[in-house]
């Protein structure tokens, strides 16, 4: 398979810059994985497409604002720097701009001197292995010098930093957010619930690799980056209940999904687990948990395409994203939503 497969034309303006004032407003494009026929709802209409019996599963990650602006000490050039992941209390592992001179021992500092930054060393891809210095609570220091790292296709400032949060948001770690559960308001969610479908949680701290492009020609050849997850033992078990009562799991975005295929790999039932995972799911693989999944519109030839091409078939899909690109659909992080069923 090569990535040109996964291409579609896409215009610009369809690109979503802002979030939409009433998160559950977003339209629905309801694709058949096995027919390829679709549907055109609005998000709200998902309660009338879930039965009794099903489960929703949901990322419950929160998007720190890892993206800090400083000065470099002694000479004063300015530094941004994006938090990736921590390695140990006040040890992160960083990408840093620009990075060239940037070698260990160099210090950087950040607001009126409220945090300093020093690299430690020179990791892999050209990241760095910082340590940083403040007074107080490190998440309070960030909250307060840190800006959301949006993905680079999003060039309006947002104004508030809680619109790129899922609104079930609570462990944090993410450098990006799990965008297909922006769409959930509490009280949407409270009418699923009352459906009778319940609603489980999965932890995966999203990195940036979500938007590393896929540069190998053929896609065999591309390297996942790894993210953290955490399975809790109450989730494994409502969705190991839910297919043994013939109930559908449904997975709401790619991070869920690769979490939980991550956890089938050693097969049903599910149990509790926490590692790192850098699965890759392209067309031919097959999904051992999830039957649906609620997804956003992915970039062209990007891993999070591949994967939805796995569920529904590449040509369902493509079908699919050109007539979204006809109906005009909003695309990526704020825009529409697809179900997959």
């Amino acid at each position: 398979m090569k990535r040109t497969d996964f291409y579609y034309d896409l215009p610009q303006e369809l690109i979503a810059q802002d979030p939409l004032l009433d998160r559950q407003s977003s339209r629905l494009m309801c694709l058949d994985k096995i027919s390829g026929k679709t549907e055109h709802k609005h998000f709200y209409d998902i309660v009338d497409m879930l039965n009794a019996g099903d489960c929703l599963i949901l990322n419950d990650t929160r998007v720190i604002p890892a993206r800090l602006y400083g000065v470099k000490e002694g000479t004063g050039a300015n530094i941004e720097i994006l938090l990736l992941h921590r390695q140990e209390n006040d040890v992160w592992e960083v990408i840093l701009k620009p990075g060239r001179r940037a070698k260990a021992g160099t210090r950087v500092i950040f607001g009126d001197g409220e945090l300093t930054m020093e690299i430690l060393e020179v990791v892999n891809d050209g990241n760095r292995l910082v340590k940083f210095y403040y007074e107080g609570i490190f998440e309070e220091v960030l909250d307060r010098l840190g800006e959301m790292p949006l993905p680079h296709y999003i060039t309006k400032k947002l104004e508030d930093k809680e619109r790129y949060q899922t609104v079930y948001a609570k462990c944090a770690g993410s450098a990006a957010a799990p965008t297909a559960g922006l769409h959930f308001t509490r009280e949407l969610m409270e009418k699923i619930e009352k459906k009778g479908v319940k609603i489980g949680y999965v932890t995966l701290h999203v990195g940036l690799g979500t938007f590393r492009p896929v540069k190998a020609d053929d896609i065999l050849e591309h390297k996942m980056h790894s993210e953290f997850y955490i399975l809790p033992q109450e989730t494994a078990d409502l969705v190991n209940e839910t297919k043994k009562n013939g109930g559908r799991v449904i997975s709401v975005g790619t991070t869920a999904t690769r979490t939980l295929e991550t956890a089938g790999l050693s097969g049903l039932p599910l149990k509790e687990q926490t590692g790192w995972t850098d699965i890759f799911i392209y067309p031919g693989k097959n999904f051992n948990v999830i039957d649906a999944l609620i997804t956003n519109f992915h970039l062209p030839e990007s891993t999070l395409i591949m994967l939805v091409s796995a569920l529904a078939g590449r040509e369902n899909v493509l079908r699919a994203y050109n007539e979204a690109v006809q109906e005009k659909y909003r695309f990526f992080s704020f825009g529409d939503a697809m179900f997959i069923h």
